[in-house]
Order: structure tokens, then C-alpha cells, then sequence
């Protein structure tokens, strides 16, 4: 295979990342993306069942195209401490977050079109002092990423099938949710979201969608009024500002595919609005991206499978699925 690869960090060793890698390596080996891992060689080929006959350590990512048809490509950066499938520590954090800041580096100087990361547990890294809600975030502060016409991102956006669905707020409690809702906050998201459909899916004069919180999208504010205060007038803002986007619409009449086929894209206020008719669509083969990065960022959707690490039944579809998407959105950017 010719041209850069894809960084994939290894994600939390305790989890599913290593099976899944492995079994992601065994479906795209022919055809590609190329990838390199970016995590601890012998921790991959013990907690994936591999064994090192599979794996081959590399020096750089500039290695790893042409040896990925025969062999797993491993930068190599050694956790501190043993690892137990199943068991998370956070005696692990520290290595796991430097494979994040490594991946991220090799993106920002060219070395690879894109990251991919492996599934993460956050309460770990919170025991070790991780200051970010989660990977999200935390790539934001890597990269630095840049503003759009007043914008800034990291915005998470959750796509099945035809389904690409923006977050406004992700991690917070439900009932801190109408809180941290402002105008400037939906604009900034509807903003990204439509400049990443441009630049990263190609998509010409793309139409966004913007949920309602309350039941009934307020109900002309008798069953709530931040669809009259905040969210309406954040869609009028971003007509001005060139984006057709219309909404607020009831969230339960926004996701039968007959309305699907009216928006590019639809701009959520939480996280399981979004994130339940996703994983109806499609359970096993959803992907995270994050937009408004100057890198590439993808990711699967789902966590780290505690409960069935090392039993050899995680599935890869959504790790796959990534792969593809962060090639597919390296070459649309032109890279």
C-alpha cells in the first residue's frame, strides 16, 4: 500500500480496544485504510490473542503502509504498569493519554491524514487528574482549533447511515442541560456543523435541522419557553449569518427517514437525543466525529466493553466503520 496512513490509538488497554484493532486489521489488510497503532506492542498481541508473529514494531507511521498488508503496525510507547482485561486502572492514564497527545502530533505535522481513537473509560483518567470531559475536549485543547466565521470547534457529531447528527452539549447531567444552552452556543455548533459538512463530506449548501428540548418543541412556549428564548432565535442568527437552517422541531418527528431526507444535518441539544436514534439506525456500525479540528478525528461509537474484554466477542463493524470515514473525510479535505 502507498500513501500516509491513519493513526489509531489503542484506546484502554483493559478494554476491548486491543480485540477490536486486531480484528479490524484482519478485515482491511488487502484494501485498506492503512493504519498504525499508536499504544504498547506487548499489551496489543497478549490482550488481542495476536500474539508478536502479527505485530511489527515501527520507528515512524512512515513504515506502516507498506508493511500492513502482512503485519499489524505498532508504534511503540510501553505502559508502566500490567495490564488486566476487564480490570481499568488508572495506573494506566498516563500512557494512555500519551498515545492521544502522540497521534494528535503525528497529525499535526503531516505524518498521518488522520486519528482514529480506540474507546476510552473516563473515570480512570479522572483518578489520575485528566482535566477533560473526555476525548473530545481534550482533542480541542491538542489542536488548538481554529475559529469559522466566529466558530469554534471541537463539535461531536454521531453519523448512521444517512444520519449525521451535531451535539449543541454532550457529557452534561440532563438537568443541567437547559443551562448551558445559550444562542452563541447553537450558533457555534450550527456554524462548525455546516462548515464540516462543506469541507469534510462535501455536501454544497448544506440544510441543518435544529431540535427542540422541550416535549412538543415547547408548544409556542407553554410547555417550556427555550425554544421561543433561545433556540428559535439562534436558527433566525443562523440564517443571517448563510446557513439554511430551520427549527426548532419536535425531536420525536425528526428522525423518520422522510424528514432525513429534508436536512444534511441535525443539530441536537443533548447527548441521547442524538445518541438513541443513531444507535437505532445502526447499533453496531455508528461513528464519532469530531468537527471544527484542523485534523481529522474519528472514532467508533461505543465504550471500552469492560464486561467482555478478553473473551474474544467484541465486534469491529464500528472501529471499521471509523477507519473508513476518517480515510473518506482525509480525501474529500484533499489530503
Amino acid at each position: 500500500m502507498t500513501g500516509q496512513p491513519l493513526a489509531l490509538t489503542l484506546g484502554d488497554p483493559a478494554g476491548i480496544g486491543p480485540e477490536i484493532v486486531v480484528k479490524a486489521w484482519n478485515a482491511l489488510r488487502k484494501e485498506g485504510p492503512a493504519f498504525v497503532v499508536v499504544g504498547d506492542h506487548d499489551a496489543l498481541a497478549s490482550a488481542s490473542g495476536a500474539g508478536s508473529k502479527l505485530l511489527r514494531r515501527v520507528a515512524s507511521a512512515d513504515e506502516a503502509a507498506a508493511i500492513f498488508p502482512d503485519a499489524l503496525p505498532v508504534l511503540d510507547l510501553p505502559l508502566r504498569a500490567p495490564v488486566v482485561a476487564g480490570h481499568p486502572s488508572a495506573a494506566a492514564a498516563a500512557a494512555i493519554i500519551q498515545w492521544i497527545e502522540t497521534a494528535v502530533g503525528l497529525a499535526l505535522s503531516g505524518a498521518v491524514s488522520g486519528v482514529v481513537t480506540g474507546p476510552i473509560a473516563k473515570a480512570p483518567l479522572y483518578q489520575a487528574g485528566f482535566k477533560f470531559p473526555g476525548h473530545t475536549e481534550f482533542l480541542g485543547e491538542l489542536t488548538a482549533a481554529t475559529a469559522y466565521q466566529g466558530a469554534r470547534g471541537p463539535v461531536m457529531m454521531l453519523i448512521a447511515g444517512d444520519l449525521r447528527a451535531a451535539l449543541v452539549t454532550v457529557h452534561e447531567p440532563l438537568a443541567k442541560v437547559a443551562g448551558k444552552l445559550s444562542v452563541e452556543t447553537i450558533v457555534n455548533a450550527g456554524l462548525v456543523t455546516a462548515q464540516a459538512l462543506r469541507r469534510d463530506f462535501g455536501v454544497e449548501g448544506p440544510r441543518l435541522a435544529v431540535a427542540g428540548l422541550n416535549p412538543h418543541a415547547g408548544e409556542s412556549g407553554t410547555l417550556g419557553r427555550e425554544e421561543v428564548e433561545i433556540v428559535g432565535p439562534a436558527v433566525a442568527v443562523l440564517r443571517d449569518l448563510g446557513v439554511d437552517a430551520t427549527g426548532p422541531y419536535p425531536a420525536d418527528t425528526l428522525f423518520p427517514a422522510e424528514m432525513r431526507a429534508r436536512y444534511d444535518a441535525v443539530v441536537c441539544l443533548y447527548h441521547d437525543q442524538a445518541l438513541i436514534p443513531v444507535k437505532m439506525l445502526d447499533f453496531w456500525g455508528g461513528v464519532n466525529v469530531t468537527l471544527g479540528l484542523p485534523i481529522v478525528r474519528t472514532s467508533p461509537d461505543h465504550g471500552t466493553g469492560f464486561d467482555i474484554a478478553g473473551r474474544g466477542v467484541a465486534r469491529p463493524d464500528s472501529l471499521i466503520a471509523a477507519l473508513r470515514m476518517a480515510r473518506d473525510i482525509s480525501r474529500t479535505r484533499g489530503g
